[in-house]
């Protein structure tokens, strides 16, 4: 039986689809098999993320009306042999039989390493519906005071589904802005929302494209995360570390200008 981690934030714009495709593809490399699943029925992109829009014939909404059968719907991803995606449904709609979809969750953790549900911003039914099948959860915050009181309020609701685990990943963190004090580090966000750090990611402006950019900061930051989730080594990457010593502090400037 596969580890289900339902990836979620407090409001849209965080950049969580794109997190949950890269943990995905890390997680692949390093010979699991991992299923994405998009939870998300009303502004679904997972598939347009991983750039297999192209290839969607079924969605899970078929599967539960029983249009298809579900690996008829799984997508698997051209350049991994152990990345799949469960694509949302085509037309516009949040209303999924909540057995049906709890259903396919099962299944595909039976045949998967990891299930990873790409969760809808917010917290109305599309994320209750998600954390029904979930025994983890990360929260992905950015370092804004709006994203920071919106996680604070998920992180409370999810108390109350006894999960196994809730951490939190600090996204498009800005090394320059945290040593100057002009955002706060990801220990104090940590420590702010009393929830425990399990990645940092680095603003990135072609994170999307990282397919062919493996070796970027964004994507080494994406594989300490994919470390520390499955146990191997917890490691949060340094986003301030480029940006300290002569070098680092020209890096600054630049950044300033």
């Amino acid at each position: 039986m596969g580890k289900s981690i339902v990836i979620t934030s407090g409001k849209g714009g965080v950049g969580k689809t794109t997190l949950a495709s890269a943990l995905g593809l890390a997680l692949a490399e390093m010979n699991y098999r991992v299923v994405l699943i998009d939870a998300d029925f009303t502004l679904n992109n997972l598939d347009i993320v991983l750039g297999v829009e192209c290839s969607v014939v079924y969605d899970i909404t078929d599967v539960v009306k029983g249009k298809c059968r579900l690996w008829e719907a799984l997508i698997k991803y051209p350049y991994s042999e152990n990345l799949f995606l469960l694509p949302s449904a085509h037309t516009l709609t949040d209303e999924l039989d909540l057995k049906g979809f709890v259903n396919i969750a099962n299944e595909l953790k039976r045949n998967s390493d990891y299930l990873l549900i790409d969760c809808p911003a917010g917290i109305d039914l599309g994320f209750h519906r998600a954390l029904s099948v979930s025994e983890e959860a990360l929260v992905v915050v950015t370092p804004t005071i709006t994203a920071l009181r919106d996680a604070d309020k998920v992180i409370g609701l999810l108390d109350s589904y006894g999960l196994r685990g809730v951490g939190i990943v600090v996204n498009r963190a800005r090394g320059d802005l945290i040593l100057e004090g002009e955002c706060p580090s990801p220990r104090e966000i940590s420590k702010l929302l009393r929830t425990a750090l399990m990645g940092c990611i680095p603003e990135d402006d072609n994170a999307l494209l990282m397919y062919n950019n493996r070796d970027t900061d964004y994507m080494q930051a994406v594989y300490m995360l994919a470390l520390t989730l499955t146990g191997k080594r917890k490691q949060v990457f340094d986003v301030t570390k480029k940006y300290k010593g002569v070098l680092g502090a020209i890096r600054r400037s630049l950044k300033n200008l």
